[in-house]
């Protein structure tokens, strides 16, 4: 199956997920971990646009979505490289058309302060926060 960028960007305006965790951990300095991810979920039927999201970008996972039941899968990018150097610039490049483009952008936002490290500091961490809250929200809520 081939797919091209404009079918990327209508699919992931409809079914994408720009997401940022923000995980309690005693290990790091600030106390947690942020953990961006892109994701697009899908029925086990449709598990070859998945893999074929997962070629054209070549990088990221199929795997089973184990919180949405058994017959669920997801295509899933959490390496911070990919992420930075694959999936940022393809949307940067390739604008999503629905309010998606906001959380897009606030996404980016938060991985450009993790590229300059920023994310370590309390203060930048706290500005992460902010971002989040902000994100995936109804589009009355945005400013």
């Amino acid at each position: 199956m081939k797919i091209n960028k404009n079918w990327i960007v209508g699919f992931t305006d409809g079914e994408g997920c720009f997401y940022v965790g923000i995980n309690k951990s005693d290990d790091l300095k600030t106390g947690y971990q942020v953990l961006p991810e892109f994701r697009i979920v899908q029925h086990k039927r449709d598990i070859k646009l998945l893999y074929a999201i997962k070629d054209f970008f070549g990088h990221g996972v199929v795997v089973p979505n184990k919180s949405s039941g058994p017959d669920i899968y997801e295509y899933r990018v959490r390496n911070f490289q990919s992420l930075y150097s694959v999936v940022v610039p393809f949307f940067e490049s390739n604008e999503l058309l629905t309010t998606k483009k906001f959380n897009f952008l606030r996404f980016r936002d938060i991985i450009l302060i993790m590229k300059r490290q920023e994310h370590l500091t309390e203060v930048d961490l706290n500005q992460i926060i902010e971002i989040t809250k902000k994100m995936n929200q109804d589009i009355r809520d945005l400013d």
